[in-house]
């Protein structure tokens, strides 16, 4: 019984697999050298000496910071000859490698700093709420989903109070987005709902439940408070008024009383016994206003209202309300100057007076646009004036907008952009002083701390990690102990790290950076030690991978760093790998790898920033044999088939190569990058896509990718929508499909679901697009009991060569309790998609439990990202009354991944061991997560009341 129960709950608890296609990575690094490369000894000479050249020319600027080793080091016996030329370039050196300090907020109990935010966002008062948020924000920011940091950012706009706080909120979400890289988008421009509308913005008050409704400016225009004004109206007469200022040869006819209105200083200099009491003219001269101004200001004291008066005017009013405290007429003037800020232009020509006017809502209007144009505005000339130095963030304070919040943005694009420039130092400096709460100071300290170590301003660094680490983050005590490194001071840093070490429970990244300050098998323990806790740190895998190239082992160096490759794609990896290539002559393999990673970072410089990777493309590609459109688009099918996602990347990098402007190939470019989990270069190449579709109908449905993946979903269904009523087409009804099948589907609604998709199959597409669509069809067949039509077009898409559509007819014959069809079904996908771990984990629910045990073994071992291995594995042990050793189990992939289902999991273990307080620490990280996990929520009240029995 207690086994049914576990995997019970394990299988309730396993995520639907996406139907863009299952995560599947195979690569083949190490491949035997190419003919064309082994042939061509002479190109091959002219590219090593071409190499050669460029690094020497590039040398005496990085002569004291060489990362590349001696040339009279040799590789093996057999490989003299091309050593000869190769290594004048010099191979990677292990005593120069270093691993990056994480510019994010980072935790040594990640679960209970998970569990705390939860907590507090639960307990706070409701005003307080969007703290809390950006908060989660920061503590998201370091993980590698960022649809958790955005959602979080969302929740922080829903629950902002004032406009300041919505201005920023509102921008950073849009620039989320990076709309600033859609051509043809204004920066002002508005997405159809409250929580990015840069009116709503404007609007002040706590509306949470409002954020996500139609804004004002999707409907019909608007009500203007402009209009034409009576020439009656516009003036006093003789008769009405009692009271002229006189300003230079022109006279004002007004009513005292009117005036006297608008505020107590009107009031006491009109009716508090000074000498104006009793006059009927008053000069007026010397107040900074104009007749015509004081023309308005009489207007505005009769109607309460600006009629259409110039901005100049305007101006002159909310100067006048200033000085004479004219609290209501200010406000006015404000509100309408703000809404004319339309623009740059505007913004920076309003900028200034609103702060010397000290008008609030002004200053946030032409704040909103700085923030929208980011990254762009970030070069404006007058960025330094308005926000970077102490005395711009005093002037911004005065009228209520110089915040953490808005510093923390601002900061995070300066790093992006530039992480040594001045602008960043003066940003992170402000953040600092704007810094009040704890988690705030460590951010601030600890990135400017990172900034210095980047400037080799070693000194700087390591005071402002010290004052991270006071302030309660003992991650910056890295930073601490590599900024003394770099000062001379190895011994001091080794015994840092020791004393974190023994201070604190083990995490990986402290292994780690002790291993900089060890040598000899000591160093190799530590990094061993490092990856056993986190196989996600880079530096052990390219560390060892060098340190094998050193001993002439360069195909077990290959093998290392391909571990990492596997399940965790990075340029700085792949232009390992690529080098290990270059000096085995295997040029197709280093072309594959150097593709993949320009698609990943299109600028990335190699060999310690000396070439240009589009460089050193031009110099293999003679190397290689050369194909046209057709054959890269025979080879993208094979690549395809085989599940070779850095293959099919390296194709259509060159195919685009040929041709640029290809939005279709910017698309598929798009889905490889998201199925090996590269978010940030899969939006750029749909933004790409979007900005060279040569149709509307196309561009709505890129667009509305653009929304679905960065959680739009009802947005991204208008645009399929739209474009289907201009044109239907497949990829317009496969976004409809994909948006509407994300979420619980009921039978209604997977019929129409299956309408879409067969609509989309009677489209025309290329056979890889159609393949996964009869894939996804296949799978609501599946969850609709219609078994026999799904097999069909899982067989269909097989024969259309959709490799992964093994998987769903392997579901297929498992439901027909044909298990064993299903195990030879998933041995093929293995066989034709090496290194698969999906495919082993997969396989392992159609055979015995120790044949299970091996393939999820392997599946951990090539992708230790995956979390239903620990998940099964725990469960067997918590079946063998096992409790710790099960528990040890998903804590082992917790402290790396903390993933909702693990944490959930061991949170019922704990429940089911009464052990109620681990339980609720366990619910509380996993709502945190998710806070509408039912199954969670659930656990989570009953082990509450336990704990309140």
């Amino acid at each position: 019984m207690m086994q049914h129960n576990i995997f019970t709950t394990m299988r309730s608890l396993k995520i639907m697999d996406g139907c863009k296609g299952t995560q599947v990575y195979a690569l083949n690094p190490s491949g035997p050298p190419t003919t064309a490369g082994a042939g061509a000894g002479g190109v091959g000479d002219k590219l090593l000496h071409h190499l050669q050249d460029h690094l020497r020319v590039n040398s005496i600027r990085s002569k004291s910071n060489r990362v590349f080793q001696a040339p009279n080091q040799t590789l093996t016996s057999n490989n003299n000859a091309m050593s000869e030329n190769l290594l004048p370039y010099g191979l990677p050196s292990t005593d120069l490698l270093e691993p990056l300090i994480d510019p994010c907020l980072k935790s040594v109990d990640f679960v209970q700093t998970l569990a705390d935010v939860y907590r507090r966002i639960e307990n706070c008062p409701q005003f307080d709420k969007w703290k809390l948020f950006l908060e989660q924000c920061a503590v998201f920011r370091g993980l590698s989903d960022p649809k958790l940091f955005r959602k979080s950012l969302r929740a922080a706009r829903q629950h902002a109070v004032d406009v300041h706080t919505k201005t920023v909120l509102s921008a950073w979400l849009r620039f989320e987005r990076r709309e600033d890289e859609l051509i043809g988008y204004s920066a002002m421009e508005c997405c159809g709902r409250n929580i990015e509308c840069p009116k709503a913005s404007l609007v002040s008050g706590y509306n949470p439940e409002s954020v996500y409704e139609s804004c004002m400016c999707s409907s019909s225009s608007r009500a203007d408070d402009e209009f034409v004004v009576r020439d009656e109206e516009c003036s006093t007469s003789e008769e009405d008024g009692d009271v002229s200022f006189c300003i230079r040869d022109e006279e004002v006819r007004c009513v005292r009383y009117n005036i006297a209105s608008l505020s107590r200083p009107f009031r006491v200099m009109l009716y508090g016994g000074f000498s104006e009491t009793r006059r009927e003219k008053i000069n007026f001269s010397k107040n900074g206003i104009s007749a015509e101004g004081m023309r308005a200001a009489e207007f505005f004291s009769r109607t309460k209202r600006l009629g259409s008066f110039d901005a100049k005017i305007v101006l002159e009013l909310l100067s006048l309300a200033n000085k004479f405290c004219c609290e209501e007429l200010k406000s006015v003037c404000d509100a309408h100057l703000a809404s004319l800020v339309r623009d740059m232009e505007d913004a920076m020509l309003l900028f200034e007076y609103g702060l010397e006017e000290t008008a609030y809502l002004l200053v946030a209007a032409c704040l909103q646009v700085f923030l929208r144009e980011l990254p762009c505005s970030m070069h404006n000339p007058n960025m330094m004036r308005f926000f970077c130095s102490s005395e711009a963030r005093e002037r911004l304070a005065m009228v209520g907008h110089a915040s953490f919040v808005l510093y923390y943005f601002m900061s995070q694009i300066a790093m992006e952009e530039d992480m040594k420039s001045n602008t960043t130092v003066m940003l992170l400096e402000r953040l600092g002083e704007c810094a009040t709460e704890s988690w705030e100071k460590q951010l601030a300290f600890h990135q400017l701390g990172v900034v210095m170590l980047e400037r080799k301003e070693y000194k700087d660094a390591q005071h402002w990690f010290e004052a991270a680490a006071e302030a309660g983050h003992i991650y910056s005590l890295v930073g601490v102990a590599r900024a003394k490194y770099k000062r001379g001071h190895k011994y001091s840093a080794y015994k840092q790290m020791n004393s974190l070490i023994s201070d604190y429970s083990p995490v990986g990244w402290m292994y780690q950076e002790r291993a900089l300050y060890c040598i000899g098998k000591e160093k190799m323990m530590d990094l061993s030690t490092a990856t056993e806790l986190d196989p996600t740190l880079l530096y052990p895998y390219k560390y060892r991978a060098v340190s094998l190239l050193e001993e002439h082992m360069i195909g077990a160096a290959i093998s290392e760093i391909s571990k990492i490759i596997g399940f965790k794609v990075s340029p700085d990896c792949l232009e390992l790998r690529a080098w290990f290539l270059i000096a085995l002559e295997d040029y197709e393999g280093a072309l594959r790898d150097v593709r993949a990673l320009l698609t990943l970072d299109p600028n990335y410089m190699m060999f310690q920033e000396k070439m240009h990777g589009d460089h050193l493309v031009e110099l293999l590609c003679p190397l290689v044999p050369q194909l046209s459109q057709a054959d890269c688009w025979m080879q993208l099918y094979d690549r395809w088939s085989c599940v070779d996602d850095i293959g099919s990347l390296a194709v259509v990098h060159h195919m685009l190569a040929n041709d640029p402007g290809k939005s279709l190939l910017r698309f598929r470019q798009s889905l490889l990058l998201l199925r090996l989990n590269c978010q940030k270069s899969a939006m750029r190449s749909l933004r790409l896509a979007r900005n060279h579709s040569s149709s509307k109908h196309e561009r709505l449905v890129y667009e509305g990718w653009i929304l679905y993946d960065t959680g739009h979903r009802e947005e991204a269904l208008a645009k399929a929508e739209e474009s289907i009523s201009i044109q239907r087409s497949f990829e317009a009804f496969f976004l409809k499909a994909y948006a509407l099948a994300d979420s619980s589907l009921d039978p209604e609604s997977s019929m129409y679901v299956i309408q879409l998709l067969e609509e989309a199959l009677r489209c025309p597409s290329d056979g890889l697009r159609k393949g996964q669509a009869l894939n996804n069809l296949g799978s609501v067949y599946v969850d609709c009991d219609k078994l026999d039509l799904a097999a069909d077009c899982y067989m269909n898409a097989l024969n259309i060569k959709h490799t992964r559509a093994h998987q769903g007819l392997a579901r297929v014959y498992h439901l027909k309790s044909q298990r064993k069809a299903a195990y030879d079904e998933m041995t093929k996908l293995i066989e034709k998609a090496r290194n698969n771990a999906s495919a082993y984990e997969k396989r392992s629910e159609y055979c015995d439990r120790d044949m299970a045990k091996s393939d999820l073994t392997m599946a951990t071992q090539l992708d230790p990202l995956r979390t239903y291995p620990y998940r099964y594995r725990a469960a067997v042990l918590m079946d063998d009354h096992k409790e710790k050793e099960a528990i040890d189990e998903l804590s082992r992939a917790i402290a790396f991944k903390p993933d909702l289902q693990l944490l959930h999991l061991r949170a019922a273990f704990y429940e089911s061991m009464s052990d109620y307080i681990c339980t609720i620490r366990d619910c509380e990280a996993a709502l945190c997560l998710d806070s509408s996990h039912a199954d969670t929520l659930e656990l989570y009240n009953k082990a509450k009341e336990h704990v309140n029995e």
